[in-house]
């Protein structure tokens, strides 16, 4: 059985495990699974809106695409998500197998997919915490700063509230 054949995404199916393309109408989710490590390409950031270039784009790069519209959603490769709620198609991904949960160390940007590189010295922009006081990455491809600071913990617990939801 293909692992990604578009069914709704709460039909049990083989475990999703990435890299991902996220439609324009999931913004949010993309988000949060590249903050979970996910290697995430968002269709706006690629300037992409059409259906056919969308699924183009998913073929060529091996993604998985995952989309709340039921037509692009009905090929292979794809999984549509039901709920329009984030935390809910977080919940819908959990219940396929995907792993929720933030890494230790931060690997991809959450607003460009870049891959984070530790800042080891230097000055940090105001706002960015000192370096002696938590480590810091830093998106080579966008240059935004991040820090497990309050937004990381509050995403932590969303993600433990829809992981001990699925498992109650």
């Amino acid at each position: 059985m293909d692992e990604h054949r578009g069914d709704d995404a709460e039909t049990p199916n083989d475990a999703l495990d990435g890299p991902f393309l996220v439609d324009v109408m999931c913004g949010s989710l993309a988000t949060i699974l590249r903050m979970c490590g996910y290697d995430t390409a968002y269709a706006l950031d690629r300037g992409i809106e059409a259906d056919d270039a969308l699924r183009a784009l998913a073929d060529d790069e091996g993604r998985a695409l995952l989309t709340r519209d039921r037509d692009l959603g009905a090929g292979d490769g794809a999984v549509t998500l039901s709920a329009t709620d984030t935390d809910a198609q977080l919940s819908q991904l959990a219940a396929r197998g995907l792993d929720l949960g933030l890494p230790d160390v931060p690997r991809r940007c959450s607003a460009c997919n870049g891959v984070l590189e530790r800042v080891e010295s230097g000055p940090t922009p105001d706002g960015v915490p000192d370096l002696d006081e938590r480590p810091v990455w830093r998106c080579p491809d966008c240059s935004q700063f991040f820090w497990r600071g309050s937004h990381w913990d509050a995403v932590a617990d969303r993600i433990a509230a829809i992981t001990a939801d699925r498992n109650a």
